[in-house]
């Protein structure tokens, strides 16, 4: 028996010294739920340096011995295709700074979909690295009629292999075992081929050996499909999934968010009530409570919304959305890998945009690239939040359906097809020689009931980033933005010359707030956003929102609260307009609310997302253009809202 030299190769995240154990698998292999049973809690995220790629590491002891187990992305193969996949590689071929290659590795393979998960272990097995393999979905394949005996596949594959069940609770005492003893773990005399014709034979003389029948079809799935993958009833399920998700949205967190809100009406409180120095108590109270506090407040819908993701994607649901989709996206000149991008655009445009590496054709890419801004990502949803809630009363319904879940979906269904509309009109562009379309592979997954930890631990990872962003982008902003609203400082002889009592602090407040810089910046964009019917104040939204969108909200938590700190949300829907043509009208018209929202649909406001297509496009050119675009986009298009709205109300 041939057996391995270990070097100890330890860096990154967990115990120093520690044996490092890779879980490597298909996607969709059982792999993750076995990285949290091995983990529990004890696991922290991060990113691998210089990409968007997730990396999940967590400790596990085993008879007294530390090991640091880190759960790779899902891979078909370890020639890669997608960032994903080249991490993998370059992970275990110890390439990765910061990340030490992997002392041991555990490859994870559906019994399933076991004659394609032995090519990514016969890749493995070149690596000169103990391997082991753990057979997942075992009673599944019982139950579907399949056979499979796991030593014999030992045996054959000449290493030592183990069943564990994914979501059964059971110890995993017989894997923990065999990862105390690695350092003895045969390996196969000779490496299976590389090449592959050979490898196929390999493959067929593995399963041979162990005895394999492969799994009927599943039959619940298959006929619950024949509904969803129908091209006309599987979209009206589509839509109906899509819509309830959006009422959903709504109906439950509203609540919630009320919750939140009254907590951070409390903490203003306080500090009015106990901070003396105005100045201290305005920057806590306006700008971190006041605006920061605008944003936290939609933790409950963001959680809402990547939990009925994490579900649907858990249950299986999403592989066949994208199967559905790319019907419809041929149509628009992209295939279903484009869906892929455009889906993951739902959450934020950055891993969006990313995700088209995984696209073989450029024209294809950089139309999704163009599209992408235009889905509406998690970070729309406070301000839509915000505004729906201004123009939209929530006992408004539509029959039984709520009317601001429905004005919701609205805007989601906008930009999707604009996003669509775009990609058409950048693949048109950009249409000189047409190279053949690569064939789009996509695995639908029987379906699962998704294991609620993985479902938590997946909502409570969205919530984590977006307060990671909420506490340093939004922090930051909206500091240097109280700053520009309360300076410059104004001497009592510059009130009293404006008539205004210098103890009457809501009047100085409001006083400040016109007279400062910002206000000036405000006024000098007038002239452009005027049809639009936004006034300064907007005005100032807008610009701040350009650093990342939701900060518009805690601009108008920022100016709100320094008009009535009482009741910010409240003097939200007074404001009227202080000067020019239309003074004393009310500036929330249902016509400008609608112009506001639209311009949100349209508008690319968000810093991170050019960079990351200056770096994924390998110019500025693209970047120059999408924003060009989409802002001329977004002002038409909410000089049209304005106009129409105006006319019906």
């Amino acid at each position: 028996m041939a057996h391995h030299h270990h070097g100890g190769g330890s860096g990154g995240i967990g115990v120093v010294g520690a044996p490092q154990v890779a879980l490597v698998g298909n996607p969709n292999s059982g792999k993750s739920s076995l990285f949290n049973r091995l983990t529990g809690m004890r696991s922290k995220t991060g990113n691998y340096p210089g990409v968007t790629v997730s990396r999940f590491v967590g400790g596990c002891a085993i008879d007294g011995c530390d090991f640091t187990v880190e759960d790779l992305p899902g891979s078909y193969s370890l020639e890669p295709i997608s960032p994903d996949e080249e991490i993998v590689a370059d992970i275990l071929e110890g390439r990765v700074e910061g990340v030490g290659q992997p002392d041991v590795v555990l490859a994870v393979v559906d019994a399933t979909t076991l004659q394609r998960g032995l090519v990514l272990v016969s890749q493995l097995l070149q690596l000169d690295r103990p391997v082991c393999l753990v057979i997942t979905f075992t009673d599944e394949l019982t139950a579907r009629q399949g056979a499979l005996d796991v030593a014999a596949l030992g045996r054959a594959v000449g290493v030592p292999a183990v069943a564990v069940v994914a979501n059964r609770t059971g110890r995993l005492t017989e894997l923990r075992e065999l990862l105390g003893s690695y350092a003895e773990w045969p390996a196969p005399p000779v490496p299976p081929p590389a090449e592959h014709d050979e490898l196929d034979a390999w493959i067929v003389s593995v399963l041979d050996a162990a005895g394999y029948r492969p799994p009927g079809p599943h039959q619940a799935t298959r006929s619950v499909d024949r509904v969803l993958l129908h091209p006309f009833w599987g979209a009206v399920v589509f839509l109906g999934v899509m819509f309830a998700f959006f009422q959903i949205i709504f109906g439950v967190a509203a609540p919630l968010q009320g919750l939140v809100e009254s907590l951070f009406g409390w903490l203003g409180g306080l500090v009015d009530a106990h901070i003396a120095n105005p100045v201290l108590s305005g920057l806590l109270g306006d700008a971190l409570i006041g605006g920061v506090g605008g944003v936290v407040v939609f933790i409950p819908q963001i959680m809402l919304l990547f939990l009925l993701i994490s579900i649907l994607e858990g249950v299986g649901y999403l592989s066949r959305a994208a199967f559905l989709m790319d019907r419809l996206l041929a149509r628009f000149g992209l295939e279903g890998r484009a869906f892929v991008a455009l889906l993951s655009s739902f959450a934020c445009a950055v891993p969006g945009i990313m995700a088209t590496r995984t696209m073989p054709s450029a024209k294809e890419r950089i139309a999704t690239m163009m599209a992408a801004p235009l889905m509406t990502c998690s970070a729309r949803l406070p301000v839509y939040v915000l505004l729906i809630g201004l123009l939209v009363p929530s006992s408004a319904h539509v029959g039984p359906v709520g009317g601001q879940g429905l004005v919701m979906f609205g805007l989601y269904l906008l930009g999707a097809v604009s996003a669509m509309v775009a990609a058409w009109v950048f693949r048109r562009l950009s249409d000189r020689g047409d190279q053949p379309a690569l064939p789009f592979y996509l695995e639908m997954p029987p379906y699962r009931i998704p294991s609620l930890r993985s479902v938590l631990l997946s909502m409570w990872e969205s919530a984590v980033t977006f307060l990671r962003k909420v506490g340093s982008i939004i922090l930051l902003t909206t500091v240097v933005l109280w700053i520009l609203l309360n300076l410059p400082a104004h001497s009592s002889s510059d009130l009293a010359r404006a008539g205004i009592d210098p103890d009457d602090n809501a009047a100085v407040a409001s006083y400040t707030v016109e007279h400062s810089y910002a206000a000036a910046v405000g006024h000098a964009m007038e002239p452009v956003f005027e049809p639009l019917g936004f006034d300064w104040r907007v005005n100032i939204g807008v610009l701040a929102s350009i650093s990342a969108r939701e900060t518009f909200v805690a601009t108008m938590g920022q100016i709100a609260s320094a008009d009535n700190p009482e009741d910010p949300a409240g003097s939200l829907k007074d404001w009227t307009y202080a000067d020019g043509p239309r003074q004393g009208e009310p500036v929330f018209t249902a016509a400008t609310l609608a112009a506001l929202l639209v311009f949100f649909v349209y508008a690319l406001q968000c810093m991170s997302t050019v960079a990351v297509m200056r770096r994924e496009s390998g110019s500025w050119r693209w970047p120059a253009i999408a924003f060009t675009y989409m802002l001329v986009l977004a002002w038409t298009m909410g000089l049209l809202a304005h106009t129409i709205v105006g006319a019906v109300a």
